[in-house]
């Protein structure tokens, strides 16, 4: 079969140049396989395609082209200039993509004109057991799980009397005959003894025959003996249907006497007789097909071990469409298979994928607003899109002026860095004497050079890893970079830090508790007031003539924001001490 990216050759032991018969876009997009596994260990060179090693004789090898098909290899923009290559290479990424589709379906198994599927004289690997009557059966399974062991050791038995069974169907006609007079030789069998005793006086009977020619014959003394009381021919009259069944078939009769040992020997096997009567039609069904018989006695025990599982071999035939279905897609189950562990996984996690499914378009839009990459993308920059940059440790946002840092470089309030000048040395990056790497934030720093601070017009520092001299530094200067962090200082309530309750009443300040193992907001008691020790901060008034009295002779604190109306006078009562902050 001929295809349009892909081509097949057989290894020889010794070869290991292999012409490439297609053309390629990028030589990352042609694959190889070695029966059947995929290998990278070769080179490209024009169309030819050199294995590390020669692969092995007879080793199946396949080289093919698979242009990726998931991402566009040129993306045209507004007012570009659009040239030939560029109109090419995206013309000729649609054109193989269709091509190794075409491939793909080729090589598929599909439904004939004659309504078959047609496995084009390949083998058909990778097939599941089978669950309904109409299953395909692999060979594994028709040998090791379908053959059973008893199974395999009935039809060894069958090969071995297939003389035999060929002797039966060779007499097929009189086994009918046997058949249909079954009821007769049922009869005779249970009456053997007596058709014995007829076989064996034949001559009398012949004789009886005679004697009822004569004129007065020994028959007639028969007749009178009919008038007795206890008559023989009364006893004969009683069985008349018998004697009448022996008439009408002397002929057999005597056949049957002729051959009185076979006779018996049916007598003996009335059983296996009747178990034959009941199957005539498979008998005659065997018959007709003894070349095949012949067959499947070669094949003895694999019948065995079919017949054991006949359940599942109906259950194959049953789901006949789902498992063409599954061989059309035997290449993602395969696929599947390789990676059953992710699979498993993502079972695991059904509830999130499906979330994820029905927020799809939000995911994708994450997708192109968020990328992880050594520096900064290129294209396809909206104003807003982020970027961890992994070369400098740095999330990155794009504004209108391109990229700009999304947060401080520097981690705390400055970072300093300090570099050796060479002899005209401009660019300063990178780790400097101390093994450190620069990183700063644009508009953040202070340069100075051998302690001189520079002036924004002597350096450029605007890409958060270099810092450029506008006039090259002499041997052994040193450069010192201060880099600045940046930070907003937080304002928030009170009530929105660790440990605070909810804000309290007018008037109530916040404390410890009286199991001192929270925060609380409560009134202060004027007795409170002159308590050693207490610490408030609620407002106070003092007017004039106010005294304040410490209940100790220790010195005691009263802390708090004290506004004095009047021409007040603060009296210390005790060894008090009054602080105002």
């Amino acid at each position: 079969m001929s295809f349009l990216a892909q081509v097949s050759y057989t290894g020889d032991g010794s070869t290991t140049q292999y012409s490439i018969t297609f053309p390629f876009l990028d030589s990352t997009h042609v694959k190889a396989f070695i029966n059947g596994s995929q290998t990278t260990a070769f080179t490209i060179s024009s169309s030819t395609l050199t294995f590390s090693s020669a692969p092995a004789n007879s080793a199946v090898i396949r080289i093919e082209r698979q242009t990726p098909n998931n991402t566009r290899i040129v993306d045209f923009t507004d007012g570009s200039v659009l040239t030939e290559s560029d109109l090419d290479k995206s013309a000729d990424q649609n054109f193989f993509i269709a091509q190794e589709i075409t491939d793909e379906s080729a090589s598929a198994m599909k439904i004939g004109t004659d309504d078959k599927f047609d496995a084009q004289s390949k083998i058909i690997k990778n097939v599941a057991d089978p669950v309904n009557a109409q299953d395909a059966v692999s060979k594994n399974y028709l040998e090791n799980t379908w053959l059973s062991s008893a199974n395999k050791t009935a039809l060894t038995t069958v090969n071995a009397n297939i003389a035999n069974i060929n002797a039966v169907n060779s007499n097929a006609t009189n086994i009918n005959s046997a058949v249909s007079n079954a009821t007769n030789i049922n009869t005779v069998a249970t009456n053997i003894g007596s058709v014995n005793t007829v076989a064996t006086d034949i001559a009398k009977v012949i004789a009886v025959a005679n004697d009822l020619a004569e004129a007065v014959s020994e028959v007639e003394t028969v007749a009178d003996d009919l008038n007795e009381t206890s008559s023989e021919i009364d006893t004969v009259a009683t069985n008349i249907a018998n004697v009448n069944v022996v008439g009408n078939d002397i002929t057999n009769v005597n056949s049957v006497a002729t051959n009185i040992a076979n006779v018996n020997a049916v007598n003996s096997n009335a059983s296996n007789i009747n178990a034959v009567n009941s199957n005539s039609s498979n008998i005659n069904t065997v018959a007709g097909q003894n070349s095949n018989i012949t067959t499947l006695a070669g094949i003895s025990a694999n019948i065995t071990t079919v017949a054991g599982i006949s359940s599942n071999v109906t259950s194959v035939a049953n789901n006949e469409t789902n498992i063409n279905a599954v061989n059309s897609n035997s290449s993602n189950i395969n696929t599947v298979a390789g990676a059953i562990t992710n699979v498993n996984n993502v079972g695991g996690s059904i509830a999130n994928v499906n979330t994820v499914a029905t927020n799809i378009s939000s995911v994708n839009d994450f997708a192109q607003r968020y990328r992880v990459q050594s520096g900064t993308p290129t294209s396809n920059n909206d104003v807003g899109d982020l970027v961890f940059d992994t070369a400098s440790n740095t999330m990155k946002v794009f504004s209108s002026g391109g990229f700009i840092n999304a947060g401080s470089s520097v981690n705390g309030t400055a970072n300093r860095f300090e570099y050796t000048a060479t002899a005209g040395q401009t660019t300063f990056s990178g780790a400097d004497s101390n093994g450190n790497t620069l990183a700063y934030d644009s508009g953040f720093t202070d340069i100075y050079l051998n302690g001189v601070k520079l002036a924004n017009a002597d350096f450029t520092a605007n890409t958060g890893n270099s810092v450029v001299l506008a006039n090259g530094a002499s041997v052994n200067d040193i450069l010192m970079v201060v880099a600045y962090g940046t930070f907003q200082l937080s304002n928030f309530s009170i009530t929105d830090a660790n440990d605070v309750p909810a804000i309290g009443t007018a008037g109530q300040a916040l404390i410890v508790n009286s199991g001192a193992n929270a925060l609380e907001f409560s009134t202060i008691q004027a007795s409170e007031i002159t308590t050693v020790g207490n610490v408030f901060s609620n407002y106070n008034t003092i007017s004039a003539n106010t005294t304040i009295t410490t209940s100790s002779t220790k010195n005691s604190f009263l802390k708090g924001i004290i506004s004095v109306t009047g021409n007040a006078v603060l009296t210390i009562a005790g060894n008090g001490t009054l602080e105002f902050i």
